[in-house]
């Protein structure tokens, strides 16, 4: 099997047309026409990751996050970037990012969120203007409210987090939940509109949390932690597709964000 079958799977379930524009989507490292020996799943690429997959055999790493997301003017071993592009290219291991082409997929990086929280009736919070059925978020609700302190006990529990920042609680019952993986501050507008009474996402600035007004109630888990699963969503994925071939759920951990 060459990579190009995996690449052409990948595109039919999360379209690269279907990215944002600002993207960089597809396969970014390597060669469709190499055989495939294995395939590595990640949420990021870095050098680490580069070992796991020489070390697990794997010569095509299915990265959610992409290793080169700007211009790339030097290629030295002076930055993570770089050093990763250069250890994958000595290597002749691939690397293909999936990014936003999953994170506007219906089923994609929100819905496995909305899924894993619990909510139900779960529709798109941000549909594209030209094709209503893809976008980016996820809208729903719990089949029974919740109290707040009961709400941020399954946040935490649910997505792993013992870290959430949060706007002012405001003493309400939380039912309707919107969500959306990585940074989302520009989800808030509409889930305000839509009535959510929580909006749980990450990446929020200072000045983010007032734009809450007393309307809905701020979740900040963490970009990592909300899009942990995504790296298991393609694992699955892939594994159904391809039975006998070997899809391997990478084990380093990529989060950058430490706390003491």
């Amino acid at each position: 099997m060459k990579i190009q079958e995996i690449v052409n799977t990948l595109d039919i379930w999360a379209p690269t047309e279907q990215a944002e524009d600002f993207d960089n989507v597809g396969l970014i490292l390597g060669d469709i026409n190499y055989d495939l020996m294995g395939v590595l799943v990640t949420l990021d690429t870095t050098d680490k990751v580069i070992d796991e997959a020489l070390e697990k055999n794997c010569n095509l790493i299915i990265s959610f996050h992409p290793i080169i997301f700007s211009g790339v003017k030097k290629i030295t071993p002076n930055s993570y970037v770089e050093k990763t592009i250069i250890k994958a290219i000595e290597n002749k291991i691939s690397v293909y990012s999936i990014h936003t082409s999953l994170d506007n997929h219906p089923q994609g990086v929100n819905y496995e969120i909305s899924k894993r929280l619990g909510l139900i009736n779960s529709e798109i919070l941000i549909p594209k203007k030209n094709n209503k059925i893809i976008g980016m978020g996820r809208i729903g609700e719990f089949q029974k409210e919740l109290g707040e302190d009961d709400f941020i006990c399954h946040l935490k529990n649910t997505m792993r987090t013992n870290v959430i920042r949060h706007s002012k609680l405001l003493g309400k019952k939380i039912k309707k939940v919107s969500v959306l993986g990585g940074s989302g501050a520009f989800g808030i507008d509409n889930s305000i509109s839509q009535n959510a009474d929580a909006y749980v996402t990450a990446d929020l600035k200072y000045h983010d949390f007032f734009k809450a007004n007393d309307k809905i109630v701020l979740f900040d888990i963490g970009h990592y932690e909300s899009e942990q699963f995504t790296k298991n969503l393609i694992h699955d994925y892939l594994t159904k597709k391809f039975p006998s071939l070997a899809i391997v759920l990478s084990t380093t951990n990529t989060n950058p964000v430490n706390y003491f």
